[in-house]
């Protein structure tokens, strides 16, 4: 039997994480650019993630929470 993987379907997580990047980003009052700096990322990057455009890896989670100031698990919580 041959396992299908779906790589063009995102899964629901990356929602969570887009809402969660978004809505953290803006209560620390922080643009795009900010956050990028901070997490030492590029910016679209940054937009790409919030709009559910791009999966975030696990490292790229890590530095994004830390410039939040938010545990990575934090990221992933509905």
């Amino acid at each position: 039997m041959v396992a299908l993987v779906k790589r063009d379907r995102p899964s629901p997580v990356r929602d969570v994480v887009a809402a969660n990047v978004r809505r953290l980003r803006a209560e620390r009052e922080i643009s795009q650019e900010e956050l990028a700096h901070r997490a030492d990322l590029h910016r679209t990057n940054i937009s790409k993630i919030e709009r559910g455009l791009h999966a975030v890896s696990v490292d790229n989670l890590h530095w994004i929470a830390k410039a939040l100031g938010v545990e990575a698990a934090d990221l992933l919580k509905r």
